[in-house]
């Protein structure tokens, strides 16, 4: 029957379609043909989609029959130009007519044809599934979506998508794809078992892979094409074994005994961890490739450049790889000279990086962050190097500053002077020294490794360790250094001893030494001076009361009074003499004494009317300052340097003396108290001792 449809149609067609009543009859000819197939394709769809009724009759005997007539279809429609089809309609309408029937029932017949493949296909796969030919089924599958799925783009499509078996077929196209992967699923997890077990304080974990190959990899293939989704199995590696190989130390063993199976064994301790029991980076690495060296078989190529490994690292490298630098890289980093020139952890971590780039898990173009790593290497172990070395730092400067030792012994001051590199002998902190100890190392470690551009960045601890010391040691040790005068001398000196070293160590080039060296001097000075004057408000708090404004008798309090001043001096004496440097401790002292005696003259020198008793009385009072003071010194000579010392010493002359005596001792503007005392405090003391006689007018008269 077909076979004659295309000789009837060739012949009338080669004859070029001569009259409008040939063209007429093929057309209706091929239009009753056309609508009894479909009547039978209607017939042969409602049974298998519609009404589901047994029907053994295949859809291979329509097929071929729906194709010639297609051909013969598309070859009629195509023969008949649009200039011809002109003449038709002028000569004959009702042609016209038939012609566009011809065009709308074509397209019935394509929608037809699709469905009849359609049909076809799930026979094949119904037959596929039978021989568990998943590879197959999952091609056919592939055609069936195509078919069936694809987005409505032409008339065939639309139609199609609104025929009543149109929703069946595709239910049934679904229900096809999730037994596939169903059946893929359990034969895939029969092929690689995976599990674990918790027991009271370890955890034991097994992955088992199947040694038949073959198998294994169509299996994986058709279920990653599949789209299967690997999230449970991203999940149990990343938690159960990548995890923990990172972060705690992991038994991890591969067993290749078993027949049917490898098996990889993993063992951990379910306990919290202190830091220090984490694995080492290498021991990491090598159980991340044991890992994969297990699972190798399943990292086969799903399509284009994914892998099996693409996709699941694709869920889990992120984590991973930001695991494995915060949680042991950073660790790794080394933290001192020869820790930095013996390490190849950059090697190390590049060949890791290619060993997952080999696997397919991760992408060297996209997945950089370990080769990132390994650029800021030199600067990460910098930051290391100072981090630790801070931290050594501040453990010292917690350490108590009133552990002494002395520096510069025999060093005078004639011989600091005359040599600007010989420190002073005085007490420092011993901490102090193992301040500078930690120094001298690093500039040691920098002079051994001969890595010249390395030095600048590294000797910038040495500022660091140093600003830090003026920043935190006066906050740390803030109250000792307020209420105990030792502690401020001591950090004073440590302060000095410091900057001292940075100032030997010039040519180490360490940065910003002037500055250090200045500002180290003006902090210890400044804490030094801070307790000189907290020790001055001492004195004058003491000296508050101290009252001679009696002009009968001062009384035994102004003496308690001195008496005291001067035990708080002799306090001092006890926790300087030997910690500060001679000269300063003498310099402190000349201080100290000179505005205690310049409180007590200034009060006497204040009287307006001393009588002899009082004038004895403060002459004895003197007498005591004069007496006990020289002890306060090292070398009791010393006293002297006491800027008011001799003037203490004459006015307690002009306490005892006769107006003669003081206008000889004043000798007209030429003798000795002139060195001291102004006339208008020599004439004040004779109006107070003297009473107003011509003799005191004639000695008044004299002192000009």
């Amino acid at each position: 029957m077909v076979a004659g449809l295309d000789e009837s149609v060739t012949k009338e067609l080669s004859a070029g379609l001569d009259t409008v009543e040939n063209t007429k009859a093929s057309v209706v000819r091929i239009l009753q043909q056309i609508r009894r197939f479909q009547e039978r394709i209607h017939k042969h769809i409602e049974d298998n989609y519609v009404d589901f009724m047994p029907n053994h009759t295949t859809s291979d005997m329509y097929i071929e029959e729906g194709e010639h007539l297609l051909r013969d279809t598309e070859h009629l429609l195509s023969n008949v130009s649009s200039d011809t089809r002109l003449d038709l309609n002028e000569a004959n309408a009702e042609l016209t007519q038939c012609i566009e029937e011809l065009r709308e029932i074509s397209l019935g017949l394509k929608v037809s044809h699709r469905i009849l493949k359609i049909d076809d296909l799930f026979q094949c796969v119904e037959e596929a599934n039978a021989t568990k030919d998943y590879l197959v089924v999952l091609d056919l599958l592939g055609k069936l979506k195509c078919l069936i799925c694809r987005e409505a783009t032409c008339e065939v499509d639309r139609i199609f998508q609104k025929c009543a078996c149109y929703d069946t077929i595709k239910i049934k196209y679904h229900i096809q794809a999730n037994i596939l992967q169903q059946n893929l699923q359990q034969k895939f997890e029969r092929l690689l078992q995976l599990s674990e077990k918790n027991f009271a304080t370890t955890k034991h974990v097994t992955i088992q892979v199947s040694k038949d190959v073959g198998q294994l990899q169509d299996i994986v293939m058709a279920l990653f094409q599949a789209r299967y989704n690997p999230l449970k199995i991203c999940d149990f590696l990343f938690e159960n074994c990548l995890m923990p190989m990172v972060v705690k130390p992991v038994s991890v063993e591969l067993l290749n005994d078993n027949e049917e199976y490898s098996q990889l064994n993993i063992s951990y301790s379910l306990k919290q961890l202190t830091k220090g029991l984490k694995p080492s980076y290498k021991e990491v690495f090598a159980n991340i490739n044991l890992l994969l060296d297990c699972l190798t078989n399943i990292n086969v190529n799903v399509f284009g450049e994914q892998h099996v490994f693409t996709i699941i690292g694709s869920q889990i490298k992120d984590r991973l790889l930001k695991l494995i630098i915060d949680e042991c890289l950073m660790d790794s980093v080394p933290a001192t000279m020869d820790e930095y020139h013996e390490s190849t952890l950059v090697q190390d971590v590049l060949r890791f990086e290619q060993t997952l780039v080999d696997n397919f898990f991760i992408h060297p173009e996209i997945d950089c962050t370990l080769t990132n790593f390994t650029k800021k290497f030199e600067q990460l172990f910098r930051n290391r190097f100072n981090k630790k070395v801070l931290e050594t730092a501040r453990e010292i400067m917690h350490k108590d500053l009133q552990d002494m030792t002395v520096v510069g012994e025999n060093n005078t001051a004639e011989d600091v002077a005359k040599n600007p590199f010989l420190f002073p002998q005085c007490m420092i902190s011993k901490s102090t020294l193992d301040l500078i100890k930690l120094m001298e190392r690093i500039l040691k470690q920098l002079d051994n490794s001969g890595e010249e551009e390395e030095e600048p960045e590294l000797l910038a601890v040495i500022p660091v360790i140093l600003n830090t010391y003026i920043n935190e040691v006066p906050k740390t040790h803030e109250k000792l250094l307020e209420s105990i005068p030792q502690q401020s001398v001591l950090f004073f000196n440590n302060c000095m001893f410091l900057a001292h070293w940075i100032a030997k160590n010039a040519d180490a080039c360490i940065p910003t030494h002037p500055a250090l060296v200045k500002t180290l001097q003006a902090t210890g000075t400044n804490i030094f001076k801070a307790q000189i004057v907290y020790q001055q408000k001492i004195l004058a708090r003491i000296l508050r009361e101290f009252d001679i404004s009696d002009p009968h008798s001062i009384g035994s309090r102004p003496f308690k009074l001195t008496r005291q001043c001067l035990r708080q001096l002799d306090v001092l004496k006890n926790v300087w003499l030997n910690v500060l440097p001679d000269s300063t401790y003498s310099q402190t002292f000349c201080d100290l004494l000179n505005d205690f005696c310049l409180d007590i003259m200034k009060r006497v020198l204040l009287l307006e009317d001393i009588s002899t008793t009082v004038a004895n009385e403060l002459s004895d009072l003197i007498e005591v300052i004069l007496n006990v003071s020289p002890a306060l010194f090292k070398e009791k000579h010393e006293v002297i340097c006491i800027p008011c010392w001799m003037k203490l010493q004459q006015l307690k002359m002009i306490l005892n003396a006769s107006l003669q005596e003081i206008t000889e001792q004043w000798c007209d503007g030429a003798g000795i108290l002139t060195a001291h005392y102004k006339a208008d405090e020599i004439r004040h003391l004779i109006r107070a001792l003297f009473q107003n006689t011509d003799r005191r007018a004639s000695a008044l008269a004299k002192i000009s």
